[in-house]
């Protein structure tokens, strides 16, 4: 025990001290103004999203932007009436297509995408924006000033996560948490380390980007998208990723399985289908997030101590991206259990591959598809 409360406090040492501040929840995209306004096109991939897309598509076109932009919706292929809602929108800066089916070796939101980026073939700039994002009327312009300031090839932001239900305060703080510390964003921003990451809801990409990378096709078969478009971007490019108060998601996640099935989706994606990785994405959450508190609470000696240091690097560590989310830093000490949560749903995903049931998403299932 004391050699395993040694190894997890030098850990959180480590992720303290020298893992990229990723911490400190950090940057923040303030709100600001572009001195030049380029042409913007706004690309709304939607699936279902009957119930969300009215407010988004308001919220996009009472955007507060100084040049010409549009709001390409694309149809992907819904159930339910997300293409009438929004084709009840009056207002001749919105267009809306219906989807075409989607080609062998296409994930369906980039697919989607491919088909919106086609209706916007001229503007310089372009916005990927999933339909349950509500935006502030300052967020178009507010990206394009980041992404003109810097000379910047792709702008992207973690959005404000909704964080209503008692599953939400659970479970939604920790989840910025992880990615935070997959992907610091200080390493994302810094053009000398290969480190790629994006937020899917909103990603500014600079035309000549696209172009660069060889259009949206190049990530065709992504399930996590965003990180695999950054990828692309980034060699070769500059981004930037940061947090956004001027946007949130209108997700809801009632209840804990509504997480667990959103974090199994695409876990093992993320682990490229690798028991190996696997593997040792178990033995790292675990002396990470698991055996400090266990050291605490059942160790002895030195390990006891060892276990509450790092158990309370760990809250410390916590405790801005509680604060992001208007969380009260009582949750922090409860990290570890959160923790376990989300390592029993990545072994789900992985379970879920290796019997077959593969990945599946609003109806569509997908079978060894890479992220």
């Amino acid at each position: 025990m004391t050699v395993l409360a040694t190894l997890a406090l030098l850990i959180w040492l480590y992720l303290l001290l020298a893992h990229g501040r990723f911490w400190q929840s950090g940057p923040e995209l303030a709100p600001s103004r572009a001195v030049t306004a380029p042409s913007l096109a706004i690309v709304v991939p939607a699936r279902d999203e009957a119930a969300v897309i009215n407010e988004t598509l308001r919220s996009l076109l009472a955007q507060d932007y100084d040049g010409p932009y549009r709001v390409i919706v694309v149809d992907d292929g819904s159930s339910d009436s997300t293409a009438a809602v929004a084709r009840g929108i009056d207002d001749a800066r919105l267009t809306v297509i219906d989807g075409q089916p989607r080609p062998a070796g296409w994930s369906g939101k980039l697919w989607a995408v491919a088909q919106g980026l086609v209706e916007a073939d001229s503007e310089a700039l372009v916005l990927l924006t999933d339909a349950d994002i509500v935006h502030d009327p300052r967020h178009a312009a507010t990206l394009v000033a980041q992404i003109e300031r810097d000379d910047l090839d792709m702008v992207s932001e973690m959005v404000a996560l909704a964080c209503n239900t008692r599953a939400e305060h659970a479970f939604v703080p920790a989840f910025v948490f992880f990615f935070q510390l997959l992907y610091p964003f200080a390493w994302v921003n810094d053009p000398l380390r290969a480190t790629a990451a994006a937020a899917g809801g909103t990603i500014l990409l600079r035309r000549r980007a696209l172009q660069r990378i060889g259009g949206i096709a190049a990530v065709r078969g992504a399930l996590i998208d965003d990180v695999a478009l950054a990828n692309a971007v980034k060699r070769g490019g500059r981004i930037w990723l940061g947090h956004s108060g001027l946007a949130r998601s209108v997700r809801a996640y009632p209840m804990p399985v509504d997480i667990w099935r959103m974090v199994s989706r695409t876990a093992y994606v993320q682990l490229h289908f690798s028991p190996l990785l696997l593997l040792a994405t178990i033995a790292a959450m675990t002396l990470t997030f698991l055996v400090p508190p266990y050291a605490a609470l059942f160790g002895h000696g030195i390990a006891r101590w060892f276990g509450w240091l790092a158990w309370g690097a760990m809250a410390a560590a916590y405790q801005p991206t509680l604060h992001r989310c208007h969380r009260s830093l009582l949750w922090a000490p409860f990290l570890p259990a959160v923790a376990a949560f989300y390592l029993a749903a990545t072994i789900a995903s992985a379970l879920n591959h290796h019997f077959g049931r593969g990945v599946a998403w609003k109806g569509r299932a997908y079978q060894g598809a890479g992220g």
